[in-house]
């Protein structure tokens, strides 16, 4: 593969950048905060509340060591001072700089990318807000972007608000399907604008399972460089990957791997599947003038990250370190492996026959295909009148397949997550979905027969 890059100037983007977001004016409080971090400065802009009238004296958190075992297994953080000060104030909008700083170094050693290669890291409230801030900075009403289907079901209402063309584009378990991808672009309606971005989950997709090879990976890469769009990867799985065969590497990592130009890939990271979903951090990382419209469009609405969550993950990062942060998504990961295990036996133990699946490769995920009877207009079954006429009142319950498209197609597909139920509530969650699959058919066996015979 080719090193040899070319980094996407500013002024490339200004042709993505929607109305709206160029007709953002900064907040006049917010804009100037970071001068208050000059040396020596007396600032009296901000009405921060004085922090002597908190009531909080100290938090001290108690941790699991990523890498030690019994008594030595954990340690006390404890924070205070001016670090609990700071938790308890409000803080800049792009982030605590010492946890940005910490996630700009994470990057570049996991992705292998460069600090000088015109990209950067901001810390938004939980990723879900920072990708419908990243769909309004570059998406005006009627304008198109490209989806894998299924897809995630969070983005949708975020697209239909913005009143984009979302065109959906087949997955399977490798993946968007590239030549389908290739295929619409070159017969494009031209009346219709162009694609300006793919959004996509490459690594244990949401709702599927399904992880990207490194082969399509490429293809996609390739056909964003030739129709020029932008990539937005959503990535919340990223550490949850236990495959067999090795880490894809990621559409940010890429990009500059294969060589040629780079700047056209939007990533979104999370803390909520590794360390607590309750902080609600998150981070994006891409091209400085995509992550600046962000940021000014978060000035006028959630201003900032919870501080005190950015303060305990950064007390923690910064004990850990990046190794210890790696293993710590390593036993993560371990952990959802076994429960995948564990899961697909009980899948093969009542399902087989009346279900099919791809085992996934990462994260908590199965893309469950029932078979269940024919329907008025659709001939493979309707996932979403069994969960609301038959599992609920049975007691179990399923993310309906429908919620994955855009026109919520009936559809005999269900998502499964086995990240929470124990053991035995799992195979007892797939006993109950078996039997009431099989009384289906039953019941629609009879139904049958009773119209024949008449």
């Amino acid at each position: 593969m080719s090193t040899s890059t070319n980094i996407l100037s500013s002024d490339f983007y200004e042709d993505f950048i929607s109305t709206s977001s160029k007709a953002r004016k900064p907040s006049p409080i917010w804009d100037l905060l970071p001068v208050e971090l000059r040396p020596g400065m007396l600032s009296m802009l901000a009405g921060k509340p004085n922090p002597v009238t908190f009531p909080f004296e100290s938090i001290t958190l108690s941790v699991r060591s990523p890498t030690q075992v019994g008594n030595q297994s954990h340690t006390e953080i404890p924070i205070h001072g001016e670090d609990l000060a700071a938790a308890l104030q409000y803080g800049l909008t792009s982030g605590v700089p010492e946890l940005k700083q910490w996630l700009t170094e994470l990057t570049t050693n996991v992705h292998e990318r460069g600090v000088d290669e015109g990209w950067r890291v901001g810390i938004g409230s939980g990723s879900q807000d920072l990708l419908y801030k990243a769909f309004s900075a570059l998406l005006n009403p009627g304008d198109s972007i490209i989806m894998e289907a299924p897809t995630y079901p969070g983005v949708i209402p975020l697209l239909q608000v913005i009143g984009c063309n979302a065109v959906e584009i087949p997955s399977d378990s490798e993946g968007i399907i590239a030549d389908k991808l290739q295929a619409t672009l070159e017969s494009w309606d031209h009346s219709k604008t162009f694609p300006k971005l793919l959004y996509t989950v490459p690594f244990g997709s949401n709702p599927t399972g399904f992880t990207t090879s490194i082969e399509r990976r490429i293809q996609i890469l390739t056909l964003a460089r030739k129709y020029n769009f932008l990539i937005f990867e959503d990535d919340p799985y990223y550490f949850l990957y236990y495959g067999n065969q090795p880490w894809p590497a990621s559409y940010f990592q890429l990009e500059k791997k294969i060589g040629g130009e780079i700047g056209r890939v939007l990533r979104f990271d999370s803390f909520s599947k590794i360390m607590a979903a309750g902080f609600r951090v998150g981070w994006v990382t891409g091209p400085s003038r995509v992550i600046n419209a962000i940021e000014l469009h978060s000035t006028s609405t959630t201003v900032q990250p919870p501080s005190i969550s950015q303060i305990i993950l950064l007390k923690l990062v910064s004990q850990w370190g990046i190794p210890g942060f790696i293993a710590h998504t390593e036993k993560v990961a371990s952990f959802y492996r076994q429960r995948r295990d564990h899961f697909e036996i009980c899948l093969q133990r009542h399902m087989s026959g009346i279900a099919e699946w791809t085992t996934p490769v990462a994260a908590m995920f199965f893309w469950l295909k029932l078979s269940l009877p024919p329907v008025v207009c659709w001939h493979e079954g309707d996932a979403a009148a069994l969960i609301h006429d038959r599992a609920i009142e049975r007691g179990v319950l399923l993310l309906p397949g429908e919620c994955a498209y855009l026109d919520e197609r009936k559809n005999p597909c269900v998502r499964v997550s086995f990240s929470l139920l124990s053991d035995d509530e799992l195979e007892e969650a797939i006993k109950r979905l078996a039997l009431i699959v099989r009384e289906e058919w039953e019941r629609y066996n009879k139904q049958k027969q009773s119209t024949e015979a008449k």
